[in-house]
C-alpha cells in the first residue's frame, strides 16, 4: 500500500465491481459490523456469512483473513465517521460536534472489538483511519472553538480520547453511558 492511504480509496479497492459481488461485500462488512459489536473479536466467521446471507466461501473471497475482515470493517465505520462529519458541518457549531460525537460513540463500540484483537499491531489502514477520523472531526472542534461554544485548550485527540474512554467502560444500567457523555461534554463546554 502506498505511503499515504485514503481510507474512502483503501474501500472502493477491495468493493468488488460486479453488482451482486458488491452486495455480498457491503452485506458481509455490515453483518461484522454488527457481530463485532455483538460478540467482540472472537465472532464466528461462519456467523457472519450466515448474518450476511451468503456462504463462507464467499466471506473468505472477500476477505481472506479476519484480519482482511477487521481492516474492512474499520475501514468502513471511520469512513462513515468522516462522511457524518461533512454532513452535520452545516448544523450551528455546538450541535455539529456533538452529533459528530455521539456517531463516534458508535463507531467505537465495533472498534473496540477490533483493536482488542489486533493489540500491539500497527497497520498503514489502521494509522491512515486515525489520521481520517481527526481530519474529519478537527474542523468540527475548531469551529465550535471559534464560536466560543468549546474550551480552547483541547485538541481533537484530547476529545477523542475523553469519548473512548468513555465508552470503554461497562455501564450497568440503559442510558448511563449517554449520561456519563452529556457531563464530559458538559465539561467541554466553553464557560461564558
Amino acid at each position: 500500500m502506498p505511503d499515504q492511504i485514503v481510507v474512502s480509496e483503501f474501500l472502493a479497492a477491495q468493493r468488488p465491481r460486479r453488482a451482486d459481488a458488491a452486495r455480498n461485500f457491503d452485506a458481509l462488512l455490515a453483518a461484522a459490523r454488527d457481530a463485532f459489536a455483538e460478540h467482540g473479536a472472537e465472532a464466528s466467521l461462519e456467523d457472519i456469512a450466515r448474518r450476511a446471507g451468503v456462504g463462507i466461501g464467499t466471506l473468505y473471497r472477500n476477505f481472506p483473513t479476519r484480519r482482511h475482515l477487521f481492516e474492512a470493517v474499520y475501514a468502513a465505520e471511520v469512513d462513515d465517521l468522516v462522511r457524518v462529519a461533512g454532513q452535520v458541518s452545516d448544523l450551528p457549531p455546538w450541535e455539529a460536534l456533538t452529533t459528530w460525537l455521539r456517531r463516534f460513540v458508535d463507531y467505537a463500540t465495533t472498534k473496540r472489538a477490533i483493536r482488542e484483537a489486533m493489540a500491539g499491531e500497527e497497520s498503514d489502514i489502521f494509522l491512515a483511519c486515525l489520521q481520517s477520523m481527526y481530519s474529519g472531526g478537527t474542523p468540527l472542534l475548531e469551529r465550535a472553538q471559534r464560536a466560543g461554544e468549546a474550551r480552547p485548550d483541547m485538541s481533537i485527540e484530547d476529545l477523542l480520547r475523553m469519548v473512548s474512554g468513555i465508552t470503554s467502560v461497562a455501564f450497568p444500567e440503559e442510558g448511563q453511558r449517554d449520561r456519563v457523555l452529556a457531563i464530559a461534554l458538559d465539561g467541554v463546554r466553553a464557560r461564558r
